[in-house]
């Protein structure tokens, strides 16, 4: 099967439906558990936690992993040197992880920045990695120059279809677990492959989705403003997970939706939002999995009076380290 990572292909509920035929007894299903009320930002709303982060491998990435291995496991294109993919580490991660269930080999490139933790973990799963240059663009490339090289199944952290379709599995979860009607649901947003996900998952049901991005890793908002995709810069304390350098033109194309809206926060209210995190309900997630919150927290996004938000808490691998020791 070719390389689809370029390919300006939308998605839709099907695609999601169709993921979620192939991934189910794959994944675990979300958790979901209501925030406090009247939390600081959140006043009068009605605010639901996914607990993603629980999901295989520490973060959402494992369902589009999963949804992609499945599909071509399925068409008999799996080839015999495996899987190579570019990631900031939970990408890689989730790869290496459905290679693993699918009896096959995984090869991740990861930046030299990405935390130990993510790369110590990626060679838990048996996966050949591969640390080149200073940030997300660099791994790409080199994963593209091998995978021309070998032969490899080139996959993509979030610019292919069975990826984004595999992440949009989780609104389905959402919608279907949650026992209040579900009027937003909130995602942080690196590349865009779960807000593409989430969004076409959605896809004329009349649900907000809110795309969250720290300030300095503005890829998606960008794109809006710029009418098409465009390089940013990747400065932010969630940069090894948030830090894509240019959205997918699928995500761009999703974004202009009628029902979509992006907004950005500050690196200090991901901080404090992961701190809020660890301190009132001791979930320990990454910075990367706390932005969605930071943005009810911090204001960014405000949610109207008796609406049920839903803020995907999206990653969990991250040293705790900095949370208990003060």
């Amino acid at each position: 099967m070719a390389d689809r990572s370029t390919a300006p292909s939308l998605i839709g509920p099907a695609d999601v439906a169709a993921a979620a035929d192939r991934v189910s007894g794959r994944i675990r299903p979300v958790t979901l558990a209501p925030a406090d009320p009247g939390s600081s930002g959140t006043e009068g709303a009605h605010v639901t936690f996914a607990l993603e982060y629980l999901q295989h491998t520490g973060s959402f990435k494992a369902r589009g992993a999963a949804n992609l291995a499945a599909a071509h496991q399925q068409a008999g294109t799996l080839p015999e040197v495996g899987v190579a993919i570019a990631s900031g580490g939970n990408a890689g991660l989730a790869c290496a992880w459905a290679a693993r269930a699918t009896g096959t080999r995984a090869t991740v490139f990861v930046p030299l920045s990405a935390p130990a933790v993510k790369v110590e973990k990626l060679r838990g799963y048996g996966a050949d990695v591969h640390q080149v240059g200073s940030e997300y663009a660099d791994a790409l490339a080199a994963s593209r120059t091998f995978a021309a090289a070998s032969g490899a199944l080139l996959s993509h952290a979030y610019d292919n279809p069975l990826i984004a379709a595999g992440a949009g599995t989780l609104a389905a979860e959402i919608l279907a677990a949650s026992p209040r009607k579900v009027d937003t649901i909130v995602v942080a947003v690196g590349g865009g492959g779960l807000f593409a996900g989430v969004a076409a998952a959605v896809s004329g049901t009349g649900i907000r989705t809110v795309a969250v991005e720290p300030e300095n890793c503005r890829a998606l908002n960008a794109a809006l403003a710029a009418a098409g995709p465009v390089d940013v810069a990747v400065e932010s304390v969630a940069a090894d997970a948030l830090g894509a350098r240019r959205t997918s033109q699928m995500a761009y194309e999703l974004a202009r939706g009628e029902h979509v809206s992006s907004v950005l926060v500050p690196d200090a209210a991901i901080v404090e939002a992961r701190r809020h995190l660890w301190e009132t309900y001791r979930i320990t997630v990454e910075p990367g999995g706390a932005t969605a919150w930071a943005a009810l927290r911090s204001g960014s996004y405000k949610p109207e009076e008796g609406e049920h938000v839903v803020a995907v808490l999206c990653g969990a691998n991250t040293d705790p380290a900095d949370l208990v020791n003060r």
